[in-house]
């Protein structure tokens, strides 16, 4: 009886995450896309989505929280070590590229009517890139021109944009993000470049 059980809760998880999966395509696609879209692009009924999901603002909120998650773990694990600020954002970069598909449906959804919901859960990953780009002005290899907070947003901001617009092209598109990031940053070209390729 437990065998059967735990094997009915491993369909309905495997069921759940594969909703969660079509729905980050589907919304990052089409953010006013509705339950029975992301219920054909998973291949189920609508009644199956709704089990999972009472209502879309609960799988938007489910999505958000995920990312955001995926997201806070990175720069938690990046800004934990003892590398220079320029250093410790290729390094973000790097491990946030593949994530950014997630990121696409907070960008989408962001400008909608769950923005102030989304806005304030991004709130502890938007404080951490501030202190993060504060660092590196305080250290001197970040510009002055803009105060942390803003400057942190136009650079991850570049970032998901590149991969918005160069999501299946891979590697050139994070050497591109990275690169245009690190001079909204303020740092020179050249160092950018050394930096990438593992040039002192």
């Amino acid at each position: 009886m437990m065998q059967i059980e735990s094997a009915r809760a491993r369909a309905m998880n495997d069921t759940r995450n594969r909703i969660l999966d079509v729905a980050l395509e589907v919304l990052g696609q089409n953010p006013d896309a509705g339950m029975g879209d992301v219920a054909s692009a998973a291949g189920v009924v609508r009644r199956t989505v709704y089990g999972h999901f009472p209502t879309r603002t609960d799988l938007v909120r489910t999505l958000a929280r995920q990312a955001i998650d995926e997201i806070a773990a990175v720069i938690a694990e990046v800004t934990a070590s003892e590398q220079a600020a320029d250093a410790m954002w290729v390094d973000f970069v790097a491990r946030l590229w593949p994530l950014t598909h997630r990121y696409r449906v907070l960008v989408a959804l962001r400008r909608g009517e769950y923005g102030e919901e989304i806005h304030a859960l991004l709130g502890p990953v938007d404080l951490t890139l501030a202190d993060l780009v504060q660092r590196g002005q305080d250290s001197g290899v970040f510009g002055q021109h803009l105060p942390a907070d803003i400057l942190s947003q136009l650079a991850y901001g570049a970032v998901f944009s590149i991969a918005d617009n160069d999501l299946s092209r891979g590697t050139p598109g994070a050497r591109a993000a990275t690169i245009t990031s690190l001079l909204i940053l303020g740092v020179p070209q050249v160092r950018a470049d050394a930096l990438l390729d593992g040039r002192p």
